[in-house]
């Protein structure tokens, strides 16, 4: 069977859209990008340096959620949501840390924090997902049917985000099989 591929103009937004934050407004190249049903696992590449990815872009039109693993990190994953703000951000920071909860469909409820970080040059910013039991969400996830997110901006001020997870396994072993060979 013949594998999905994405449209240029998909890859290309990808590849506009999807910076780690790692590098501050780094364009990276996206290569190798492969559908997984709602989900996505593609190679960023800048220079010699290549980051992997599993990603859902489906559920919103502004915000991507993704898996992340970095050669010598493979077995260390961080997850990370995108939010398109529409312009340029003047300063790299961290702009606030706050509690957030993850759950998959009606399993453990994985309480810990949320840091919203800009980057200079980047018309997004970036929520990295701090968590004791993340191994556990993991799991959860590739087992899953829908991921729900509950940030808390403020006091009684909840930001709840929901996002599929049909391909979420398969784009996730992707994404590690790939790290696992960049090692090698």
């Amino acid at each position: 069977m013949p594998k999905p591929v994405l449209p240029g103009a998909l890859v290309l937004l990808l590849a506009t859209l999807m910076s780690p934050t790692i590098a501050t407004a780094a364009v990276y190249n996206t290569l190798d990008a492969e559908a997984h049903g709602q989900w996505q696992s593609l190679t960023l590449a800048l220079g010699e340096e290549r980051h992997y990815r599993a990603l859902e872009p489906h559920s919103y039109s502004d915000s991507l959620f993704s898996v992340n693993v970095t050669p010598g990190a493979c077995e260390r994953p961080w997850l990370e949501l995108r939010v398109d703000l529409g312009e340029r951000q003047p300063e790299s920071r961290v702009v606030n840390r706050v509690p957030a909860d993850l759950r998959v469909d009606h399993e453990t409820i994985h309480s810990g924090a949320a840091e919203f970080i800009t980057e200079r040059g980047d018309s997004g910013f970036y929520v990295q997902f701090l968590l004791e039991e993340q191994a556990l969400l993991l799991e959860e996830m590739r087992r899953g049917e829908t991921l729900r997110l509950r940030m808390m901006r403020g006091e009684n001020d909840p930001w709840f985000m929901v996002f599929s997870l049909a391909g979420a396994a398969e784009a996730m072993a992707r994404a590690r099989r790939q790290c696992r060979s960049d090692n090698q």
